[in-house]
């Protein structure tokens, strides 16, 4: 995805090209002297790394890398909004316009070196970003996770899990994660998101789970052999990164959910901090002037705004993700709602701007990217990552919907706690396992036609069955003959009942195993009347399968849908492109 505007010098005649290093606060996460810097840097000192040039060399403490004959400035401190100047007050020549498309060369070449790793020194830089990445397995769950089913155009979509860790693990994440008492214990997965990325890349849904959520935990073997048991009681979900890693809030997920996990990403406090201040600055509204702090004058984030929009980014960044108290009704579903406002401005603010055309920036990016991230195997690379963002950048913002799991708070011990709402959060998990973009809109994109046209009808073979059942209801019973008396009536003389199958399907569709059978499948539902849209591709067949669902309960015809089934509001759903404004309680006000 694109950055900020970098500013960059451009070579002209006669003149030495110079790349001005990013803006950044003080060179230290932060920017106000209390944050480390990149944690876990190549050079292993655990504070200030130093950033390797593309060169190979060693770069200056807090500087930018050399590029492509740049030279890295000295330390600046940047401003918090756009424009700010971080640089060391050396202004660069202008370039004649006539050197615009000698510098477009100079760009792409530098940008083929860092991102593909092609020859020499670009392929010992990439090869550095590799080993800067932390890889985890993708699940410590026992179930296998069921594979997704392709829609018409035979595209599947993509599900990563992004948690946020409170690990108190090295001396950049103590000095900004605060309770000495927490040093050294398991982490917790406090920040717990699901982007799913529709299968025809229009849209992009985020569900959040608050990590104050009640569960049972599912059975996990860690990477080293321990085995945690799945748990007999409810327990906070964020309990899950303790039981072996990352890849056990996966199973999590899934056990609840029965939403298939593609791939997660992992960051911690020091990560936070470090991408806040590659990206430049997030605009972030408040309501009021707010301070996060507890009532005895500690505790909370020590968030600290004035009223209106501000540019937080470093260790002010990390405090707003972590803040409750100061927010709303000061409970984790108010930072839930932060959390998604900065998710939608940070969003905005990589695409509006091109850190991708400024190589000293883009190298700072990369470097706090890998360095910060705990990825599964399947994204153990810079291309593997690259390319996961070319997917992303396909959705337009205004396609981007932000939720939270709708629920409801518990009683007794577990007062203060939330539960998943009956009813709510299924239908929102459903949208999601369905690939049902979350805002209401169908896709316009139409699907493909199929290359090998449909058979005569009545030589196209297909077994109904009964998928009217629900989590309330029993099977209606005949509905699966009825179905079939209709395709007869259609001329689909081979259409068969499959009275062994009745598990329950909230939509009816139609499977089909192959290509070469698609056209048929299609055929079926334009006789009946089901869209297209729930066509798919699916290897659990082995000939096409119709499965009657919950949503043809009733005789007759197929029931046309009026528009695509709504997001419950309990989800509290935020459109990519709502800037919005975090509402401030009054205690917590200055």
């Amino acid at each position: 995805m694109g950055g900020p505007v970098g500013r960059s010098s451009t070579p002209g005649e006669g003149t030495r090209s110079r790349v001005r290093h990013a803006d950044r606060p003080g060179g230290d996460a932060g920017g106000d002297g209390s944050g480390e810097g990149r944690a876990r840097r190549a050079s292993g000192d655990g504070g200030e790394g130093r950033t390797r040039r593309a060169n190979g060399d060693g770069g200056t403490d807090g500087t930018s890398a050399k590029a492509a004959g740049g030279r890295g400035g000295s330390r600046g401190r940047g401003s918090r909004g756009p424009g700010g100047r971080g640089h060391s007050g050396r202004s660069s020549r202008r370039a004649p316009k006539s050197g615009t498309r000698r510098v477009l060369r100079w760009v792409s070449a530098v940008l083929a070196l860092l991102i593909l790793g092609a020859g020499g020194a670009g392929y010992l830089y990439y090869e550095h970003l590799n080993g800067n990445i932390r890889k985890e397995d993708l699940t410590l769950g026992d179930k296998r996770m069921a594979d997704h089913k392709a829609n018409a155009a035979g595209q599947t979509p993509l599900n990563i899990l992004l948690i946020g860790s409170d690990a108190r693990d090295s001396e950049a994440n103590q000095k900004l994660g605060g309770a000495k008492e927490t040093f050294g214990a398991p982490p917790l997965a406090d920040v717990q998101m699901l982007l799913h990325l529709s299968a025809d890349r229009s849209n992009l849904s985020v569900v959040s789970m608050p990590r104050d959520t009640m569960l049972k935990m599912p059975k996990c073997t860690a990477p080293d052999g321990e085995v945690f048991p799945a748990s007999t009681v409810d327990v906070q979900t964020n309990q899950s990164l303790s039981r072996g890693g990352p890849g056990c809030t996966v199973a999590t997920w899934y056990e609840l959910t029965g939403i298939r996990i593609d791939h997660f990403m992992m960051i911690d406090f020091a990560g936070v901090v470090s991408m806040a201040d590659a990206i430049g600055g997030v605009p972030v509204c408040v309501t009021a002037n707010v301070h996060s702090r507890g009532a005895n004058g500690r505790g909370g984030s020590g968030l600290k705004l004035e009223a209106g929009t501000t540019y937080v980014q470093g260790e002010q960044a990390l405090q707003w993700l972590r803040t409750r108290y100061g927010f709303e009704d000061g409970s984790d579903l108010a930072r839930a709602k932060a959390q998604h406002q900065y998710m939608n401005a940070m969003v905005r603010q990589l695409r509006k701007g091109t850190k991708l055309t400024d190589p000293a920036k883009l190298m700072n990016l990369a470097e706090a990217a890998t360095t910060a991230l705990t990825v599964d195997k399947g994204l153990d690379t810079v291309k593997k990552l690259y390319d996961l963002a070319e997917e992303l950048k396909k959705v337009p913002t205004k396609r981007i919907t932000m939720s939270t799991m709708p629920n409801v708070y518990g009683t007794g011990v577990n007062n203060g706690r939330v539960y998943p709402k009956a009813g709510d959060a299924e239908q929102l998990f459903r949208m999601v396992r369905e690939d049902m973009p979350l805002d209401g809109k169908a896709s316009k994109r139409k699907p493909e036609e199929p290359k090998d046209p449909s058979a005569p009808v009545g030589e196209i073979a297909v077994a109904v069955r009964n998928g009217t059942a629900t989590d309330a209801l029993g099977p209606v019973s005949g509905r699966a003959g009825d179905v079939e008396k209709l395709l007869k009536e259609a001329g689909f003389a081979r259409a068969t009942v499959d009275p062994d199958n009745v598990a329950g399907s909230a939509r009816t569709g139609i499977l089909y195993p192959s290509a070469d059978l698609e056209g048929d499948a299609q055929a079926i539902a334009k006789a009946l009347g089901v869209p297209i849209s729930q066509v798919k591709r699916s290897t659990d067949v082995s000939g096409i399968s119709l499965a009657v669902g919950a949503d043809w309960r009733e005789d007759g015809p197929y029931p046309v849908s009026k528009g695509t089934e709504k997001t419950p509001e309990s989800a509290e759903a935020l459109n990519g492109e709502e800037k919005g404004c975090m509402k401030v309680d009054p205690a917590y006000s200055w």
